[in-house]
């Protein structure tokens, strides 16, 4: 690691398969969806994971099924509606010790503003958490590319290698990465091997990560 990196001054989180266990709930909703309008195309589920859903719909729902992206558009919406959002196990203790020794965090996800209603009515006191909630509306470019982070980092005036960023998706993990920041990687979403080499660390849960332990693993990633 670089000798100079010594101080964490802002910690960086994905949303779903990092704050919230919800990506195996997105695999069966976009799971049927795929299959309905591409069964041409299997495992496209998991695919598209980290992107956005103008990403998807882009990509996926272009052409003759551009028609059809209202109708999915409601259908999800419905099911976030409907969706269970457990933190990930030990999360808002590192939170609350992260806060109390002046590092400033920050969610920094895809999901656009509506979703994040959806969160808001499970958890009332879920904006109280972060120091800053950043959506696919403050940002012009999403993940993989390190727009996103890099905003969430000016948020806080911090610098790049000031940072970590706790990732689950491929893009996500490679947006850390092209931003300059330490990446975390949680194995919710896919294993170990699979995000060993987009990640300096990797992690099943926060379970026994604090500021103290965090730190030590900070002066050798």
């Amino acid at each position: 690691m670089n000798t100079q990196r010594t101080i964490l001054r802002a910690a960086l989180f994905d949303l779903d398969g990092v704050v919230f266990d919800t990506e195996p709930q997105y695999t069966v909703f976009w799971g049927g969806e795929c299959r309905r309008y591409h069964p041409e195309h299997p495992g496209l589920e998991h695919e598209i994971k980290g992107q956005t859903l103008d990403q998807i719909y882009d990509r996926w729902w272009a052409g003759p099924l551009e028609s059809e992206r209202q109708a999915v558009t409601l259908r999800l919406n419905d099911y976030e509606a409907h969706m269970t959002y457990i933190y990930i196990e030990g999360l808002t203790d590192l939170l609350a010790d992260l806060r109390l020794h002046g590092v400033k965090t920050a969610v920094v996800t895809s999901s656009n503003r509506p979703k994040m209603e959806s969160v808001y009515r499970q958890h009332p006191e879920f904006p109280a958490l972060f120091d800053a909630i950043l959506t696919s509306e403050d940002f012009a470019e999403s993940k993989p590319s390190p727009d996103c982070y890099l905003r969430a980092a000016a948020r806080f005036g911090a610098k790049p290698e000031e940072c970590v960023v706790f990732e689950d998706s491929i893009n996500g993990l490679r947006s850390g990465l092209s931003a300059g920041m330490t990446v975390v990687g949680l194995t919710t979403t896919n294993n170990k091997e699979t995000i060993e080499g987009l990640s300096h660390y990797q992690i099943p849960d926060y379970k026994g990560i604090n500021h103290q332990t965090f730190s030590k693993l900070w002066q050798v990633i």
